[in-house]
């Protein structure tokens, strides 16, 4: 039964999957109709490992203007790296838009999620217009969330310039059936790659935690995903490249043309992708002009690189699992390297994580209440702000626990009074709601982590992630006051233990004895889930 509640709770952790079954009464129904579904779909099964022709590799040459820009900006920095901080979605948008305009020989691109919303069809759009003048594409997207954009996609990989793979996919592509596949191959399936790098000729990249769609950008009108990135340029950025090789050259990527078999050809072909290149090229519905052109994508470039901050970094990241069946009980590189910076600092650790689960045995190995010098505070969501009542869930269930622990949790209010600081948008902060999609951990005030990497079992165990780590005390700092700031009383709830041992959320001189401002229902179904050892699969 056990393994059952966990092959539900990792199909109910997918961003947006089951949404239109949150109507359902409880898990024990939607358990009776998956199992249903597996007898009468006996036929759903693993699918083989992929067979690649070769060790693809990224060639590429040293006369572009990205390695131009390098040379330049980095030629007395000592084999250290450029780091850019894009907090706003906006300039995360931007910057990736301008990286595509700028390129010359080679895009690859990494992502757990990619919408077909406005923003991503307009980047798909310009990643075809850069293929159609020479440029090499590659994307790597997870199989998880690609049901509305992988025919879209597959349409793509048929341009000579661009080759799309699919990371550990489902044997079926959509429908109930794709679910059933999840189900009955949950080892396997529940091994996702996390991880979000793009890096454009081999010398500039974006690694983060966001994904690909109007809502991490500002973009959507009821919500935005509070998230960071940072630009980087420079040697690190041969770590992104080296991460995406990883998993481009997985037998667990699957060419986007041996899953989708069936796709137009022709004329309905030839108008699909025109059609797309039309839109990226209009930009009709983006609520920002995006930079069109090599100049234009130079322009925002060469202004970004002369603001860069020179420091010592290094990317880490998970390295694809070997064999999908192997146990998933040590923690993996990116989780041991966070960890060994969290055993040397000496005074404080801000944690800022979308989603935030540390158990005993983390929390044990973290030692906060041996280290009374040590502060560690965490900002997370509240079930308020949470896109996924199943993550808050497992959340809840260690909170009280990670308190005693000696950390500080303060959860971010769905109408914090940053929004306008973030996000520049009135009319959004008057109606939208604000959530925290970043994760990023700051050390001593000295060393910045950003990355893919929530701090949550999930991340540690199960998922390929990557994270950057500068070794800046300017970044550090100017990190730490933003994380401070979200903590701030009008941004969030402080959560302690009253003198009884109860859990209470206090913002000034408001005291909360439940979840604030969340229906009943809602802070129900939390509660019920928070009872199922379920967390790791969050």
């Amino acid at each position: 039964m056990l393994n059952q509640r966990r092959s539900v709770a990792g199909l109910m952790s997918a961003r947006y999957s089951l949404s239109g079954l949150s109507g359902l009464s409880g898990l024990s129904g939607l358990s009776g109709l998956l199992v249903l579904l597996v007898l009468l779909t006996g036929c759903a099964g693993s699918l083989p490992p992929a067979t690649h022709s070769g060790a693809e590799t990224a060639v590429l040459t040293d006369d572009s203007f990205l390695s131009s820009q390098s040379r330049q900006r980095l030629a007395d920095a000592n084999g250290q790296s450029g780091y850019y901080l894009l907090d706003s979605g906006q300039d995360a948008f931007l910057y990736r838009a301008a990286m595509i305009e700028a390129a010359e020989h080679r895009i690859d691109a990494q992502y757990y999620i990619w919408n077909r919303d406005d923003s991503g069809l307009h980047l798909a759009g310009r990643l075809l217009l850069a293929a159609d003048r020479g440029v090499k594409v590659r994307l790597l997207l997870d199989d998880f969330n690609a049901e509305g954009i992988g025919e879209l996609f597959a349409s793509l990989d048929t341009h000579p310039n661009i080759h799309i793979r699919i990371f550990n996919p489902a044997r079926n592509r959509s429908g109930w059936g794709r679910w059933v596949s999840f189900l009955m191959d949950f080892q396997r399936i529940n091994r996702r790659m996390h991880n979000k790098t793009f890096v454009v000729d081999g010398t500039a990249g974006i690694v983060g935690g966001r994904n690909i769609g109007d809502e991490y950008f500002g973009f959507d009108e009821s919500r935005y995903f509070r998230d960071r990135d940072v630009l980087a340029l420079g040697p690190v950025v041969e770590g992104m490249a080296d991460n995406f090789q990883a998993y481009w050259s997985s037998p667990w990527a699957y060419p986007a043309s041996d899953l989708y078999t069936s796709m137009p050809t022709g004329t309905e072909l030839a108008e699909t992708l025109e059609g797309l290149r039309q839109q990226a090229i209009a930009q009709p519905r983006l609520p920002i002009s995006a930079p069109t052109g090599a100049e234009q994508g130079r322009s925002e470039l060469t202004s970004v690189f002369s603001r860069m901050t020179i420091a010592q970094g290094e990317l880490v990241f998970d390295p694809p699992p070997e064999h999908m069946d192997a146990p998933s009980e040590t923690p993996k590189r990116s989780a041991l390297a966070l960890q060994r910076l969290a055993q040397t600092a000496t005074r404080e650790i801000l944690i800022e994580s979308a989603y935030l689960i540390l158990a005993r045995e983390q929390l044990q190995a973290l030692g906060a209440n041996e280290r009374p010098q040590l502060e560690v505070a965490a900002l997370t969501n509240s079930l308020a702000s949470n896109d996924l009542v199943t993550n808050h869930a497992g959340y809840a269930r260690w909170r009280p626990y990670m308190l005693e622990q000696g950390i500080d949790i303060y959860e971010l209010k769905p109408d914090a009074e940053a929004c306008r600081q973030w996000l520049s948008d009135d009319a959004f902060c008057a109606t939208g709601e604000v959530s925290l999609h970043s994760k990023s951990v700051v050390f001593d005030r000295s060393t910045l982590v950003v990355g893919s990497f929530n701090v949550n079992l999930r991340s540690i165990y199960l998922n390929g992630e990557t994270v950057l780590i500068i070794h800046s005390v300017d970044l550090a700092e100017r990190v730490a006051e933003d994380v401070r700031l979200a903590m701030a009383p009008g941004n969030s709830w402080e959560v302690a233990l009253d003198e009884d041992g109860e859990l209470q959320w206090r913002s000034g001189e408001a005291v909360f004895t439940s979840e604030p401002t969340v229906h009943w229902w809602r802070r129900a179904k939390s509660g019920f889930l928070s009872w199922l050892p379920i967390e790791k699969y969050l």
